[in-house]
């Protein structure tokens, strides 16, 4: 962790300079940590991006007790809202997953993607920070349903079978919101009588666990992302059935402790 008490902004990014902070800090997480890559990535300048990044709004994390020289942007969060999706253009997770159930469903989407916070801030408060930036947001846009793929490092399937299969057994979408994997890689691996529930819980990365204490679901079956070095899984989580305390969890005060 820092030496010093962060000084929080959460915002979203507004020029430029910050875009390319998000991407920095993307390349550090997703490429030095997690050894991804790929035609976008962009080794000598170390940015991870792509062509989408610019129809997208970046939610980023600051820490102005952070010296400028070691970046200010320690949190980061891509958003695309169905109503700001160019004409033309997918999801980015329709690479990797057929949307078409909540598509139809005609409600106010957004897509979340590469949320990723710096080494020295996990384990703190910083991804409620993050958060609560994220559900202003989905307040001012009157978003209902957000969905977006996490990921479970490597792409050894039978490592994480135990996690995977329960993540299918105790929290698959319903019909009406359950997107498919284009590349079908099946989670139901496990029976759910074998299911070893501690050791699953244990191989189930922070994030996805986290999103499953907000009401998160997943999809129909985890996508193999080689040049990532992944396994996939696309969330899903509908705003109206969220419960009060699911909301409470991302919308609490700023002074609370997260586990992260």
């Amino acid at each position: 962790m820092t030496q010093t008490a962060p000084q929080f902004e959460t915002r979203l990014a507004k020029d430029e300079a910050d875009l390319r902070a998000s991407q920095h800090l993307r390349y550090q997480v997703f490429v030095e940590e997690l050894g991804g890559d790929g035609e976008h990535v962009d080794h000598e300048a170390q940015l991870e991006r792509d062509a989408l990044d610019p129809h997208f709004d970046h939610l980023i994390l600051l820490d102005h007790a952070r010296a400028a020289s070691a970046g200010q942007v320690v949190g980061v969060y891509r958003l695309l809202r169905s109503d700001a999706l160019p004409e033309g253009r997918s999801f980015y997770s329709e690479g990797e997953y057929d949307l078409g159930p909540l598509k139809a469903t005609g409600r106010r989407l957004l897509e979340l993607g590469r949320s990723c916070v710096h080494s020295d801030y996990r384990g703190g408060t910083a991804m409620f920070h993050l958060w609560q930036g994220l559900a202003q947001y989905i307040d001012t846009h009157g978003i209902e349903v957000l969905f977006g793929v996490a990921s479970y490092h490597g792409t050894d399937v039978e490592a994480v079978a135990q996690s995977m299969s329960h993540l299918h057994h105790t929290h698959l979408a319903p019909p009406d919101l359950r997107p498919r994997a284009l590349v079908h890689q099946r989670m139901d691996l496990v029976a759910p009588e074998d299911i070893d529930r501690p050791k699953a819980m244990k191989d189930t990365p922070a994030l996805i666990k986290a999103y499953l204490r907000l009401g998160g679901m997943v999809g129909d079956g985890a996508f193999i992302d080689h040049e990532f070095n992944t396994i996939d899984v696309c969330l899903v989580m509908d705003t109206a059935r969220m419960s009060q305390k699911h909301r409470d969890i991302y919308s609490r005060d700023r002074d609370s402790k997260g586990a992260l």
